[in-house]
């Protein structure tokens, strides 16, 4: 924890160094691989228990596998798998683009088409 601690203080400090060599977003990739981007411009980070904040952004700490400086937007869009969005799935792909039938899925990445829309989700 103190290790993180000071890793995040340390970034803080170079979000103006990273603005100026042509650094635009942090970059946080979680556990199950789900990247989100976050504008540096006038970040704030704060750290609240097990909680980092990140602009508007929340995360976990023991969720964070890494977070980095980079010039685009890395956000992968990934969702964790909510209880109901394999029932309510009509039609799900794995990442090579077959459709599968629901007994057939483990952990993993899949396309989910809901009647909400169309979804990439981890199953863990």
């Amino acid at each position: 924890m103190r290790r993180t601690l000071l890793s995040l203080l340390f970034l803080v400090g170079m979000l103006t160094a990273a603005q100026a060599d042509g650094y635009t977003y942090l970059t946080f990739e979680t556990t199950d691989g789900a990247k989100t981007s976050v504008d540096c411009s006038s970040l704030t980070l704060t750290i609240s228990g097990t909680t980092l904040t990140a602009g508007a952004q929340q995360f976990t700490l023991s969720n964070l596998s890494k977070m980095y400086f980079s010039t685009s937007d890395e956000t992968t869009g990934i969702e964790a798998l909510k209880a109901d969005d394999l029932n309510d799935a009509a039609e799900i792909y794995d990442l090579q683009g077959k459709k599968i039938a629901k007994s057939q899925t483990m952990k993993g990445i899949y396309i989910i088409k809901t009647k909400q829309g169309t979804h990439k989700i981890v199953k863990q």
